[in-house]
């Protein structure tokens, strides 16, 4: 039994591009269907989408129940336009830009707002991001905005000051959260905030050809020991793989990031007892996200 708490049913795993201009030519009821039926053979009941621009976690929130499946969705993500996040979203100007389409999801079925507030991993600058985050008064705004509507809030962040923003606005989930530092890890563990690393974008993308491996590595190594001393400050950290993403295949995502999680946060050799202990941190986490997650 699996949970995915990070996932986007339009991409494929392979190429962004061919599947947005897949999806471009209108929503693909047949390719919904059939990751759907393969999460179902997977044992996978839970899955969180990240948004997207064609109505795609839409209809596949409403097909899941066919096939046991909970599925919760932003419908879009929500960027600041001139920044990342165009590739799941919608944009915005000003604040009031901002709310109003905070209503808008609402209206077509929201469970909940996603918003972007920073940049993604530059791989061609090892330690690098693509840009520096939103203002941290403006992170706050639309976290307060959604919150006063109604919404538990998702938020794709990456950088200690942006993740520190994120939290201290009261946040609902952390996406990726790459680059945290010390302080950031106890403002989690003090915090209600869930983290999701989708530890595998990374991980995967090892033997790619794509980027340089040695550089690869090391931000594995990074980013792997921010997660285990995590899991040792006692944050709450959910599965996620962003599945979808590129060398994240549908399904096996959610078991990569399984294996890598329980590899970072155990000792070894791994006994039954560290097993099972695992297998309750990433269901209670994954939980509460469900719990968190629905617009009542």
């Amino acid at each position: 039994m699996f949970y995915e708490c990070h996932m986007h049913i339009f991409m494929n795993g392979e190429n962004y591009r061919a599947a947005a201009a897949h999806y471009k030519l209108g929503v693909d009821e047949a390719d919904i269907r059939e990751k759907l039926a393969a999460y179902a053979k997977a044992g996978v009941i839970y899955l969180r989408d990240g948004g997207d621009h064609y109505g795609a976690s839409a209809l596949a929130a409403k097909l899941a129940p066919e096939y046991g499946i909970i599925y919760r969705t932003p419908i879009f993500g929500i960027h600041k336009n001139g920044h990342y996040g165009k590739i799941v979203g919608r944009g915005f100007d000003t604040i009031k830009e901002y709310h109003q389409l905070v209503k808008e999801a609402g209206a077509a079925g929201a469970d909940f707002i996603k918003i972007m507030v920073s940049g993604i991993l530059d791989f061609e600058r090892e330690g690098a991001l693509t840009e520096d985050s939103l203002d941290r008064e403006e992170i706050r705004e639309m976290i307060h905005i959604a919150h006063e509507e109604g919404f538990a809030v998702m938020a794709h962040t990456n950088g200690a000051d942006a993740v520190r923003a994120v939290i201290d606005a009261g946040v609902d989930s952390i996406e990726h959260g790459n680059f945290m530092d010390e302080d950031c890890l106890l403002a989690l563990r003090d915090s209600r905030t869930i983290w999701v690393p989708t530890f595998v974008t990374i991980a995967n993308l090892i033997g790619s050809g794509r980027y340089d491996d040695a550089s690869l590595c090391r931000l594995k190594e990074r980013q792997g020991a921010i997660i285990r001393k995590g899991f040792q400050y006692g944050v709450k950290i959910a599965p996620g793989s962003d599945a979808g993403a590129y060398r994240v295949p549908h399904t096996q995502g959610i078991r990569d990031e399984y294996r890598e999680l329980y590899e970072l946060c155990t000792g070894l050799p791994h006994t039954m007892d560290e097993k099972k202990e695992f297998d309750r941190k990433m269901e209670d986490a994954a939980r509460e996200v469900e719990a968190r997650f629905r617009r009542e």
